[in-house]
C-alpha cells in the first residue's frame, strides 16, 4: 500500500490498482494537483462537510474526468453540489474489487465560531481502507473516543484546538490502536495557532514508542 500526503487530510492511498483520494480540501490546493498528482482517481473518500476537506470544483473535475467513485455523508451532498456521490453512513462496507472500505465512527470538536458561520459538523465518519494485506485508518477530524478499530497504518489529526485531537489525548488515541505506522496529519492550517508544537508531537509520540513518519507535501510512504 502506497500513501502519499498532501495538504491538510488528503491522502492519495494506491493498492490492488485503485487509486483512492481522502478528503481533497481548499486549503494548500494547487491547480497543478488535479493535473500532476490527482489523476486516474478510482475513487473519492469525503468525511465531512469542512471545505478544507472537500474541494467542491476539483472533486467534480475528477469525477468527470476519470469517472471516478465519490462516497461521502447525507451532509456533505446537502452542503456540496457534487456529481453523482454515492451516500454512506457509519457502519456501511464499501466493496470495490479486492478492496473493503469500512465506514466508522468520528467525532468532529465543536467551537464556538462554527455555530455562528453556521458550519457545525452533524455528521462526520472515518474510513478503513482493506486491501486483504494492509488496513489504513484515516479518522477525519475527530476528538478521542471509545472504540475498538485496528489498523497498520493510522492517518489521524493532531493540532489542539478543540476541533480534532491535541497532542496528548491524540498520541493515547495512537497508542491505544498501536499501528505499525503513525501519520499525523492535518496540521497545514493557514492559522499557524491552529497547528500543533511539532518538536513536542515528535517528543510524545517518541516517548509512547510509536513508529511514526511526518510526511512533506506530495511525499510518499510504501508499507508492505
Amino acid at each position: 500500500m502506497k500513501i502519499t500526503k498532501y495538504p491538510q487530510a488528503c491522502l492519495l492511498v494506491e493498492t490492488e490498482g485503485k487509486r483512492i483520494l481522502i478528503d481533497p480540501g481548499t486549503f494548500g490546493f494547487a491547480e497543478e494537483m488535479l493535473k500532476e498528482d490527482w489523476t486516474d482517481i478510482d475513487i473519492i473518500l469525503i468525511t465531512h462537510r469542512h471545505d478544507d476537506h472537500c474541494h467542491q470544483e476539483a472533486i467534480n473535475t475528477i469525477m468527470e474526468r476519470d469517472n471516478a467513485k465519490l462516497y461521502t455523508t447525507q451532509e456533505v451532498v446537502c452542503n456540496y453540489q457534487l456529481i453523482n456521490p454515492n451516500i454512506v453512513k457509519e457502519g456501511d462496507v464499501i466493496a470495490e474489487g479486492n478492496i473493503k472500505i469500512e465506514v466508522v465512527k468520528a467525532v468532529h470538536g465543536f467551537l464556538t465560531a462554527m455555530k455562528y458561520r453556521q458550519i457545525e459538523v452533524q455528521e462526520n465518519v472515518g474510513f478503513i481502507i482493506d486491501d486483504g494485506k494492509k488496513r489504513l485508518y484515516a479518522t477525519s477530524d475527530t476528538i478521542n473516543f471509545n472504540h475498538d478499530y485496528k489498523c497498520d497504518i493510522l492517518a489521524m489529526p493532531f493540532n489542539g484546538n478543540g476541533l480534532t485531537m491535541g497532542i496528548i489525548d491524540g498520541v493515547a488515541f495512537a497508542k491505544d490502536i498501536n499501528p505499525e505506522l503513525l501519520l499525523p496529519i492535518h496540521m497545514q492550517h493557514p492559522d499557524p495557532r491552529m497547528n500543533p508544537d511539532i518538536k513536542l508531537l515528535e517528543k510524545e509520540i517518541q516517548a509512547a514508542q510509536l513508529k511514526y513518519r511526518i510526511l512533506a507535501i506530495g511525499e510518499t510512504v510504501t508499507v508492505n
